[in-house]
């Protein structure tokens, strides 16, 4: 490195109190790596990937800064190592409250056509973005009319991000703007890819399962598990793109709490939305890939194991739900043995990426940086 080169680089260290990012790469250069059989996802034609709006929207995804109080980041609910969930019930967000849903894990959202649990309005990660961000009940984030130029000053004050903003977003005047940060993020979520687990290897022939993890995986694809109604797809859930058509959600009778179909008021599905009674209790059915490392479960994070949620399924519901007016009747064709339950439980936990977990490319960059630095 020239010494003028290598001064300017500490001068920019010291200002920034971090690491700087890699040179950014030209935009229309980012390659998906996915298995056969499985598309590349749906990209918005305003927020085309590139390495560098990736490694920007990673930034920004660890970064506590962007959030009201700077006390949280997209990762605070979103973990690495629990595939990206929280391993809590409800997560808690800026101001210390709790969510009113489980946060669901981010691999391979790219592909889906809907986001949330039960909001079908929401068919982009851009336009989800604006829940954790801007929600006032409960708070998550934080960002409101009060504080977003307060946010937007943290984060322009730090020469990287204006440094980068301004090559990924080229010609604009003000490029660090939240409609901005909301591209770049969407833009790192979108390339959280998993499909390395010991079953994908299995598939390809280079990793065998044993004799439990297989007769899991034939319950799985039979007509008495009935899994591969609700998760069929790659993804092993009923929104992938490419699969089907519409938005399906499925009320698998968790509650009955007046004897007429009724949820907890506010978590009462899809009809939170619609207002249609027969959308009472309907949620969507999750991606199971990495589902070992995601508990608990359920849209409300009522069921604390793997073990437990397949028992729910197993027995048409859990408690008074298993009335539900409402319930699928999908639910009720299960027929499934203690021991076979077993078995299919031995057939989700292969489901694991265990790269997805400590992928550098996908790891908090400010992880060994001090708390004060960030």
């Amino acid at each position: 490195m020239k010494p003028l080169a290598a001064l300017a680089l500490a001068v920019l260290l010291a200002a920034g109190g971090r690491e700087p990012l890699a040179p950014p790469a030209p935009a229309g250069d980012w390659r998906w790596k996915l298995p056969t059989g499985v598309a590349p996802p749906p990209v918005p034609a305003d927020n085309p990937m590139s390495l560098a709006k990736f490694e920007l929207g990673r930034r920004l995804f660890y970064d506590k800064r962007l959030s009201g109080n700077g006390g949280v980041s997209c990762a605070s609910c979103h973990q690495q190592r629990l595939a990206f969930s929280d391993g809590v019930a409800l997560s808690v967000g800026a101001t210390g409250e709790r969510t009113l849903r489980n946060a669901q894990p981010l691999a391979n959202v790219a592909w889906r056509k809907s986001y949330t649990w039960a909001n079908y309005s929401l068919t982009t990660l851009e336009r989800q973005m604006d829940g954790p961000l801007f929600r006032t009940d409960p708070v998550e984030m934080g960002i409101n009319d009060g504080n977003r130029q307060a946010v937007l000053a943290r984060l322009t004050a730090d020469p990287l991000y204006r440094r980068e903003f301004a090559r990924v977003f080229p010609g604009e005047a003000r490029p660090l703007t939240l409609a901005n940060i909301v591209k770049a993020v969407a833009s790192f979520e979108r390339g959280i890819v998993s499909f390395d687990s010991r079953y994908d290897r299995h598939q390809a022939g280079t990793a065998r399962l044993s004799a439990a993890e297989l007769r899991g995986l034939s319950l799985f694809r039979s007509e008495r598990g009935q899994c591969f109604r609700c998760h069929g797809s790659a993804d092993f859930d009923e929104q992938m793109a490419g699969q089907g058509r519409g938005l399906p959600f499925r009320n698998i009778g968790l509650y009955d709490i007046d004897g007429d179909g009724g949820y907890p008021f506010p978590n009462r599905g899809a009809l939170e939305l619609s207002g249609r009674p027969a959308d009472m209790g309907r949620f969507r059915s999750p991606g199971l890939r990495n589902v070992a490392l995601t508990a608990p479960y359920m849209h409300d994070g009522s069921v604390a194991t793997l073990e437990e949620a397949v028992r729910v399924h197993a027995e048409h519901g859990r408690g008074d739900g298993r009335r539900n007016r409402w319930k699928d009747p999908l639910i009720d064709r299960i027929r499934l043995t203690p021991a076979e339950q077993a078995d299919i439980v031995a057939f989700l936990k292969t489901l694991t990426d265990e790269t997805l977990t400590v992928d550098p490319r996908l790891a908090d960059p400010f992880a060994a940086v001090p708390e004060a630095g960030r």
